[in-house]
């Protein structure tokens, strides 16, 4: 099955506990369809990036698998680049610079190869943007799936309200759901989150897991015990990527299958924190990766001995 993939390829520098980097490759397109590719095979991407973004990176991409006729390369313009300070607890951080560049004024194009994808995963980008990509489909995929974040509640919280209508899946964090619902209590928001549009809800907690609402079921996916986090940037975004290509390989957007998918992501995101930027995530094998779901799988799995 094929996943089309929008979002943002870009320029990050990130200074954490553990060091700093000057300008490296980041944004959620990148990352999403990094992780994604390790599961499915037809991974399209649409994006944009200026004439300074190195063509090593896009090899990269292509080598992976990525299809990049979606790729927009504006000559004479810059990459978007954020910059980002993480806390001593490594789950907040300062953002520092934000420069948007190219992703001002992004118009995304599809092109006609892309016009038939069976999944969707819109990445952190204008909600505007967001529904212009599903409106530009012919046809709807089978799931469609989006990012946002606080930033665009900010914003954009009429053009977020109407793109919320027309999406299967959100996948937001913890903060981000308590502002969008009002509410602090994860099960209130999700209710009234849900009742805005999307069907399934998924509730990132960074190193505390994540949370699938569907109806009356939810599901609880813990974060893997790492002993070391260098840096979180882009965790979320593969976590996305890991989730929806292994929906888009198996096919089957049934809840139980939705469970899977969490773990595959957790996993995935798991890897990515080891190191800065995308390092982790470019060279990873097979057995590395089922090595982790399995972890994954043998955290969570006990038997009962005795009933109360």
């Amino acid at each position: 099955m094929s996943l089309v993939t929008v979002g943002s390829v870009a320029f990050d520098a990130i200074e954490t506990p553990f060091g700093k980097t000057d300008k490296i490759i980041g944004g959620a397109g990148t990352y999403i369809a990094l992780s994604s590719s390790y599961f499915v095979k037809e991974q399209n991407i649409v994006a944009v990036v200026g004439e300074d973004f190195p063509q090593e990176m896009i090899d990269k991409l292509s080598n992976r698998g990525v299809n990049l006729e979606g790729l927009q390369i504006k000559k004479g313009e810059k990459s978007f680049f954020w910059s980002g300070k993480y806390n001593i607890d490594m789950n907040s951080r300062d953002t520092l610079i934000t420069e948007l560049n190219v992703l001002e004024h992004f118009d995304p194009i599809i092109p006609e190869s892309y016009q038939n994808c069976d999944y969707l995963m819109l990445g952190n980008l204008s909600p505007d943007v967001q529904l212009k990509v599903i409106k530009r489909l012919k046809n709807r995929p089978k799931l469609v799936a989006m990012d946002t974040m606080n930033f665009w509640m900010d914003i954009a919280m009429e053009d977020l309200t109407k793109t919320l209508k027309e999406i299967d899946i959100l996948i937001i964090n913890d903060e981000e759901a308590r502002q969008l619902s009002g509410e602090y209590s994860l099960v209130k928001a999700a209710k009234k989150i849900r009742e805005m549009g999307p069907k399934y809800l998924i509730i990132k907690k960074g190193e505390h897991g994540a949370l699938l609402f569907h109806g009356s079921n939810a599901f609880f996916a813990p974060a893997l015990p790492l002993e070391d986090v260098f840096d979180p940037t882009g965790a979320g975004d593969t976590f996305a990527g890991g989730f929806m290509g292994y929906l888009a390989s198996t096919d089957d957007i049934s809840f139980e299958n939705m469970k899977r998918g969490i773990i595959a992501g957790s996993a995935m995101a798991s890897f990515c924190v080891e190191k800065f930027g995308t390092e982790r995530l470019e060279n990873l094998t097979k057995s590395e990766i089922e090595d982790r779901i399995h972890e994954f799988v043998q955290l969570t799995n006990f038997d009962m001995v005795q009933s109360v």
